[in-house]
């Protein structure tokens, strides 16, 4: 049996009747075709900010945003809607388990496969109670299902969470021209009309200018999913257009205590790359369980060095994020920047967080280059964990062309001839910082002379994010495995 999110404001934000809904949202929609019609040279938007107060307080600001899709109304088959919480709290994204979201206009169905690219990152959760009684996505559903043809939905209550971690989401669910993502929300709320009209100008002008540290609390209740978009846009590079700013004492209110309303559109910009895809995300990752992977890297070097044993982790106490199949290099240095060991995949073949953990245990005790560490020496220690992005080829005639495309303090490289190969950390940049030397040093780290090359030398480059600890030793950073002994 289906599982449906009902209407939940139907007949108090908009009408509950259907023939009225939809002869007020297509009122509307013409209303907003005369002062905004499409321009056939207009590029379509990939996104929209719009709205979701009360139609009659909102609904021709909302649809001054809705009608810039009327080109592309075939185009798009997925919509990823973000709404603030005003219900129940939440803390980080919600997803919603309901096959349908309902309104008088019919049934959405949710993209459940869309969903799932995201349900493992580790500020989406899914939470039903928060979606139950929320106005602000629900608002925007029968405006789509007038504008747009069939599509599927994905949902999502935003509560507490930073700009980087709903800019991660979207970027996971970007896309290409067949999905919209819409963001929802108000402006200041319960001014005087001047105020308000003081407040909205400032936030309209930080919004056209991508400045996300000029939002204020009291200034858009949507504010973290309108940032978490802002700073998406601004790293691909795309336009925003304001196409209207009101407020309630304008539309349908007395004018001594309104709402303020805005619509935008965002347009152009690029595709992000695998690497920055890779970069967005697993900053995200490392920012929240940067210091979980450095307890668990230095407790596996403690147990083999005390215990002699290599550690046992539980995978099931870990969080999902560390438990997706990641590569990673672990660096032990010692005395403050003396190489005491460094061992790493470079292909994820398991959990991230047990890659890490054996990686470590490698790094003390069976890189060649090294004896193994000792108690005496976990004092005087301290730990890099590099996480590595997919490995991509590079398509190159000649070494100059090759060296042309490196990028220092970036890439980090692997090279191939036959049987030998080797790889640099971009961290080698640091201490290698010219091109060619870089490559020479690569050489002869893999077995060949610095000068080589032939027809069938490969290479790959990557990139990676990563944490530090200064000290190993340290016991209020030591994730404490003791009991395992």
């Amino acid at each position: 049996m289906a599982r449906i999110r009902a209407a939940a404001v139907a007949g108090t934000f908009y009408p509950g009747n259907a023939s009225q809904l939809k002869n007020d949202v297509q009122t509307y929609l013409d209303k907003a075709r005369e002062a905004h019609l499409p321009d056939e040279n207009d590029l379509p938007p990939k996104a929209i900010i719009a709205p979701h107060a009360g139609y009659v307080y909102s609904g021709e600001v909302a649809a001054s945003a809705y009608i810039k899709l009327l080109p592309i109304r075939d185009k798009i088959k997925r919509v990823v809607l973000l709404g603030p919480c005003h219900r129940v709290p939440v803390g980080g994204l919600a997803l919603c388990s309901a096959d349908y979201y309902e309104t008088p206009l019919g049934r959405i169905l949710l993209d459940k496969e869309l969903s799932e690219k995201i349900s493992g990152m580790p500020q989406v959760f899914t939470f039903d109670d928060t979606h139950l009684e929320e106005h602000s996505l629900e608002v925007h559903l029968p405006f789509l299902q007038t504008i747009l043809n069939d599509f599927t939905l994905v949902p999502l209550v935003v509560g507490q969470a930073s700009a980087k971690e709903v800019a991660d989401v979207l970027d996971n669910l970007w896309g290409g021209e067949e999905t919209l993502i819409v963001i929802s929300t108000d402006l200041s709320h319960f001014l005087d009309y001047e105020a308000c009209q003081v407040l909205d100008t400032k936030t309209v002008s930080a919004i056209e200018n991508f400045d996300l540290t000029r939002i204020a609390n009291n200034q858009a209740c949507g504010r973290i999913p309108v940032k978490g978009m802002l700073e998406t846009a601004k790293a691909r590079g795309m336009e925003i257009t304001t196409l209207d700013v009101r407020n309630s004492g304008d539309t349908a209110g007395s004018k001594d205590r309104v709402v303020g309303y805005g619509s935008w559109m965002l347009t152009g910009g690029k595709q992000l790359s695998a690497h920055e895809a890779f970069a967005h995300k697993m900053q995200s990752i490392l920012k929240r369980y940067g210091t979980t992977l450095l307890q668990v890297s230095a407790a596996s070097i403690k147990r083999g060095a005390i215990h002699k044993t290599k550690i046992n982790l539980d995978l099931d106490s870990f969080p999902d994020a560390l438990k997706t199949y990641g590569a990673s290099f672990v660096t032990i240095e010692k005395n403050g920047g003396q190489l005491r060991g460094c061992i790493g995949t470079l292909q994820g073949y398991q959990p991230l967080v047990q890659d890490i953990a054996e990686n470590a245990y490698k790094a003390a005790f069976s890189d060649p280059r090294f004896p193994q560490v000792s108690q005496d020496e976990l004092k005087d220690l301290s730990l890099h964990i590099s996480v590595l992005s997919p490995a991509f080829e590079i398509d190159f005639e000649t070494q100059d062309d090759l060296l042309a495309q490196l990028r220092p303090n970036i890439d980090g490289l692997i090279i191939q001839d036959g049987k030998k190969r080797a790889v640099f950390l971009p961290s080698v940049w640091e201490k290698i910082p010219e091109k060619n030397q870089f490559l020479g040093h690569l050489k002869l780290k893999a077995g060949m002379a610095a000068d080589h090359w032939s027809g069938s030398f490969q290479a790959w480059r990557f990139i990676t994010e990563g944490v530090h600890s200064e000290k190993l030793d340290d016991p209020a950073k030591l994730w404490q495995d003791d009991t395992q002994s």
